[in-house]
């Protein structure tokens, strides 16, 4: 049935409330009895009602909407993890009465793209926006905050700002390094290479920090020749290991991954070259990849509560977008270590 032409004074005279009580109907307020409302979506229902999208903002009425920003320049479906963490991002929203809409951003160098995507908040299309896979300092996403609205930036740290209308979701990175490296120095490696994220991004400097600590800990030396340069994806993991591979002169017992997706193709590479995991080379990965627990040898990796994180984000978003923001907003998600086939004692 085709949507009238009514509007929400109409619906009010009909339902026999006023026009502010048709609003807090529409926006789901919780001080309108049950009757009334009952009775308000009642006409609703009866005459197809639909406040007009741009006279909500006009009114200064909140959309319910977020704005979900994945900086991306490769296709997001071919990594399980990451749309797992998008899936997980929108259902929490959905389940606290949010829309979220959605946008890949492949380059942020692109002016024509920044512009469209500042256009979405300018617009009032969103009450705030999360930004995913974003360089640890993104000028849009800074200028955005600069200009008062509300954004949720997974994985960042950037010392001394700690605006209100900044809430930030990080990894346990820290807390998960350590684990892994106590782990394998459990199983008497000595030597142990790293490959490392993506330097742009806050997790990949911040891991590599960790894994010196916790080397550091054990009284380990990281041989530099050991250390290599990769991103967070798994053709880049097959890469990297795969050059690696050709010019290391002496191998380490053991391989620490900066994620899971890095460790497949790692043990890609490992294979080709015919260097079997675990009994020649142990192979540690970090996120608990939904494959992990399913590849040969099965990866032993840390663990990251995706689950908490992505919920507490959503919460603090909201509570931002609602309450007005009343401070800055961190939180680090908890890690734990998975013990699965891929490394073994020596």
């Amino acid at each position: 049935m085709k949507k009238s032409d009514i509007n929400s004074i109409e619906i009010a005279k009909i339902a026999g409330v006023s026009r502010s009580t048709v609003s807090r109907v529409i926006n789901n307020y919780p001080n309108v009895p049950k009757a009334t409302r009952d009775k308000v979506m009642q006409v609703i229902e009866q005459y197809k009602y639909s406040p007009n999208f741009s006279a909500r903002i006009m009114s200064g009425m909140k959309t319910r909407t977020i704005g979900l920003f994945m900086i991306s320049p490769e296709e997001v479906f071919h990594d399980s993890l990451t749309t797992s963490l998008i899936t997980g991002l929108i259902e929490s929203a959905s389940s606290k009465g949010y829309y979220v809409l959605t946008h890949i951003i492949r380059n942020t160098k692109d002016q024509d793209i920044v512009r469209k995507v500042k256009e979405t908040f300018y617009q009032q299309r969103i009450d705030g926006g999360i930004f995913v896979g974003a360089a640890n300092h993104e000028p849009l996403i800074e200028e955005l905050i600069a200009e008062g609205y509300i954004v949720g930036i997974i994985d960042q740290n950037i010392e001394g700002r700690y605006e209100s209308n900044r809430v930030v979701c990080n990894f346990g990175n820290l807390q998960g390094m350590k684990q892994g490296v106590d782990y394998l120095a459990a199983l008497n490696h000595r030597k142990v290479a790293f490959i490392t994220g993506d330097p742009q991004r806050c997790s990949g400097p911040e891991k590599l920090e960790g894994f010196k600590n916790a080397m550091a800990s054990h009284g380990l030396e990281v041989d530099p020749r050991w250390i290599i340069p990769s991103d967070f994806t798994e053709k880049g993991g097959y890469n990297s290991v795969r050059q690696w591979l050709k010019k290391v002169q002496e191998l380490p017992t053991a391989i620490f991954a900066c994620n899971d997706s890095v460790a497949f193709g790692a043990l890609a590479a490992l294979k080709e070259a015919n260097l079997t995991v675990p009994d020649q080379l142990s192979l540690i990965g970090f996120d608990d990849h939904a494959l992990s627990s399913r590849i040969q040898p099965a990866l032993t990796t840390i663990h990251v509560d995706f689950t908490e994180m992505v919920h507490t984000l959503i919460s603090n978003i909201i509570e931002a977008i609602e309450q007005d923001p009343k401070g800055f907003k961190k939180y680090v998600g908890t890690t734990e270590l998975v013990i699965r086939d891929s490394c073994r004692a020596i």
